[in-house]
């Protein structure tokens, strides 16, 4: 169910990107229904409009309306293949025919059926001479709300070939009249089709542009992009650098239509290039058989994340597919975005717009349910290698994968996946947003190491309004997502022997502090590292994940947010904090410029943008009023006081921060205060939940917003008369306990379970 749904006006009405889209996101699903509330609203939200009901808006819902899937061991006719395939799954080649690996492009042909593009069969050169390349006719038998077997046909194929010799390099088959192409000769990766019958596929060891006949015949020589070699190009000279990683070529292809141009998208970033998120789109023009030389930039989500696919939608618009590249649980990244060519950000890059995100895809009608990880509602297409989107007619969208057959297994472990196709609707929703915002803290830290790229998705996923990243700095005045400087308890450095001399004591806000520290590391070996989940007794199951997820960068934080979408159809928010501010100053590692200079960049510089800097300190939240128009928060702690104010010898603590005195000089500098619990409602002698202070009205009479910190579903957190048992881990009830500070009249809740906060202030 989605959050705080109004019935739809329309809805089964679909969008047709080609004739233009409206800004939309995927939307995801909390744990379970968010009560509407009807009468005027109290609350204020996170932009400051205290009072103001943020009203019914319409949000864009992916939906799931038709599957159909290959059985991963379908063999086509053909001799057999995968002699020297890796074994994998139970399955060890050779394979008794052709194996179809999943499908890394397509084309709708127009007529119900799909031509379908495998890739070079085993995934490198030397296992996958046996494997013929081939664009198949696929027939789905659609799986809809109505029925259906859900199975996909396979019928003719054709064989990519060059009985004419345009390929001057040897081939596997070389002396034969037929000259068929093999996984050993190209990796065939992306598929468009020309007014005239003809295919372009763009392929990945040139990388080279294939021009074929209707028949699959080679029409002409591949065309190569000049200056981007692979490692297995065919005309690398002996010590010859290349300019791309292997597997980094044209995994994409967009263009034509009725048009001349094709769009091919290099999947990786050029391996000199210094920003390693960077994905070139190249131009071609088909009349000519050259290169244009115009180029646009497009940038990923995170460094390790793949452009998978692409689809021309429009005179200067393409959908792109990005993907990281793990599957199951583990997935954090496989989305479709849009792109204008006519549309860069301040930095020079294309915009992105969500379409959807493939992990989370409504499915009211229970499609494919039990077929293994992500078929339930939402649905989601949790393969390593989401490989193809596809615009119908109508505006639906074709999705499907490559299942690097025998490799892959992220729905049944241990099963090879199967070969999907599913389609997805866009629909149009009516929403009421929540009255009480929620703020994923470092997060879905509840269910993923906390400040990884995985917890921060989740946490939009399970409908969270803003997330948070804390902020500190590496050696070389980078800004990442860590709790704290030192990170011996969040990533694996302990283990790392070529750190083991960074391990060091340090005063850090005159607490004496061992470990091993931002500061100390380069962004680059700081990347080296892997995140873990800093309490594992209490979360077994987010500690599942540890050794899978690099430190963002704030950069990459501030992206994710910046191009997705809540489940109110709003921006995701980004809610910042400075740790240890006056620290990183006395080390010459001020963190308040490039916190600015990265909200600049990010375009999230303004008044009315949806960022909320906060610190426990208050010098500097006085230099980022002067500094930046976005909103500022005073942290305010359980007890003790300041460290600025420590420092300079003032006497004040928080506790005079939040008399009304203390709140009304907050005010000047700051829009709101991030308060923890207690100070808003104490715990009684016995550990059950007091009675409410008066912070709360005060602070409302002097003009602050009041956002309560942190609200945790183990019992080790939750007040005693809460707790479900006696075991620290397990969850009690804390919907109870948000409840009761709602009742209290705060206007935000941070939370470790952004799911279980969504569902309970709704």
């Amino acid at each position: 169910m989605r959050r705080s749904v109004v019935p739809s006006l329309a809805l089964a009405a679909v969008l047709a990107l080609g004739a233009g889209l409206v800004p939309s996101a995927a939307v995801a699903a909390p744990v379970g229904p968010a009560a509407e509330v009807d009468g005027a609203p109290t609350a204020a939200t996170l932009d400051g409009r205290h009072g103001h009901d943020r009203g019914r808006g319409t949000v864009t819902v992916p939906t799931l309306v038709a599957r159909a899937t290959l059985p991963a061991d379908f063999l086509a006719e053909g001799p057999p293949s995968g002699a020297l395939a890796s074994p994998a799954n139970g399955r060890q080649g050779p394979f008794a025919g052709q194996v179809v690996p999943g499908f890394s492009g397509a084309v709708d042909a127009g007529d119900g059926t799909f031509w379908a593009l495998p890739d070079n069969g085993f995934g490198t050169k030397a296992n996958s001479a046996d494997f013929l390349l081939r664009i198949y006719r696929v027939t789905p038998d659609w799986q809809t709300a109505d029925g259906g077997s859900g199975e996909l046909r396979v019928g003719e194929h054709l064989a990519l070939r060059d009985p004419d010799g345009h390929v001057d390099f040897p081939i596997t088959q070389e002396g034969t009249p037929e000259r068929l192409l093999t996984g050993a000769d190209f990796d065939v990766e992306s598929v468009v089709r020309a007014p005239d019958g003809s295919f372009w596929i763009g392929e990945e060891f040139g990388p080279f542009l294939l021009h074929v006949d209707a028949t699959g015949k080679l029409l002409a020589p591949p065309a190569p992009l000049p200056g981007a070699t692979s490692p297995q190009n065919p005309y690398l000279q002996p010590g010859e650098q290349p300019t791309i990683g292997a597997s980094s070529g044209f995994e994409a292809l967009a263009g034509l239509r009725d048009g001349r141009y094709l769009y091919p998208v290099l999947e990786n970033a050029y391996t000199a290039d210094p920003d390693r998120r960077r994905r070139v789109v190249h131009e071609f023009d088909t009349r000519r058989g050259q290169y244009t030389g115009r180029t646009w930039d497009y940038r990923a989500d995170r460094e390790g994340d793949l452009v998978g696919d692409a689809f021309w939608v429009g005179r200067n618009e393409m959908l792109l597919v990005e993907r990281d590249n793990v599957d199951g649980a583990a997935s954090v990244v496989k989305r479709v975005y849009r792109v204008d060519l006519r549309r860069e950000d301040r930095q020079g890059f294309l915009e992105k717009e969500l379409v959807l995100d493939a992990l989370d895809i409504a499915n009211p009608y229970g499609i494919g349910a039990g077929d293994g990880y992500g078929t339930g509602d939402p649905f989601g297409l949790p393969v390593q290698s989401f490989e193809t989107v596809v615009q119908l007619r109508d505006g639906r969208l074709l999705i499907g994968n490559d299942n690097n057959y025998p490799g892959n297994a992220a729905r049944v472990p241990g099963t090879p996946d199967d070969t999907e196709m599913a389609l997805v609707e866009l629909r149009r929703e009516r929403v009421r947003p929540g009255e009480v915002e929620v703020i994923a803290h470092r997060g879905a830290s509840g269910y993923r190491p906390e400040h990884t790229l995985a917890a921060y998705a989740l946490a939009i996923r399970q409908c969270a309004d803003w997330i948070e990243p804390d902020v500190v700095s590496t050696k070389d005045g980078v800004l990442v997502a860590r709790h704290e400087n030192e990170i011996g308890g969040t990533t694996d450095v302990a283990t790392r022997p070529e750190f083991a001399d960074r391990r060091t004591t340090k005063t850090v806000d005159g607490q004496q502090v061992t470990g091993w520290f931002t500061e100390d590391l380069t962004l680059a070996e700081l990347r080296t590292l892997r995140a873990k989940e800093r309490i594992p007794a209490l979360r077994p199951g987010s500690a599942a994940f540890d050794g899978l997820y690099e430190v963002p960068t704030l950069a990459e934080v501030l992206d994710l947010a910046r191009h997705s979408v809540t489940c109110d159809g709003e921006p995701v928010g980004v809610y910042p904090e400075t740790k240890h501010p006056s620290y990183f100053d006395g080390i010459g590692l001020s963190l308040e410029e490039p916190l600015v200079a990265a909200l600049r960049a990010a375009e999230l510089d303004g008044k009315r943008d949806r960022v909320v800097v906060q610190s426990f300190e208050t010098g500097n939240l006085r230099d980022l009023d002067r500094m930046t128009k976005v909103r500022l928060a005073q942290l305010v702690n359980c007890s003790g006081a300041p460290w600025d104010l420590v420092a300079a010898g003032d006497p004040r603590t928080y506790a005079d921060l939040v008399s009304r005195e203390g709140l009304r000089d907050v005010r000047r500098y700051a829009d709101a205060v991030g308060l923890c619990k207690d100070v808003v409602i104490p715990r009684a002698a016995d550990g059950t939940l007091g009675e409410p202070t008066r912070v709360v009205r005060d602070a409302h009479r002097a003009g602050l917003d009041v956002h309560a910190w942190t609200f945790r579903a183990e019992n080790q957190f939750l007040p005693t008369d809460l707790r479900s048992s006696a075991d620290p881990a397990a969850h009690g009830d804390l919907p109870a306990e948000i409840r009761a500070f709602v009742d209290a009249g705060v206007d935000a809740v941070f939370s470790d379970h952004p799911d279980v906060a969504v569902a309970t202030v709704g």
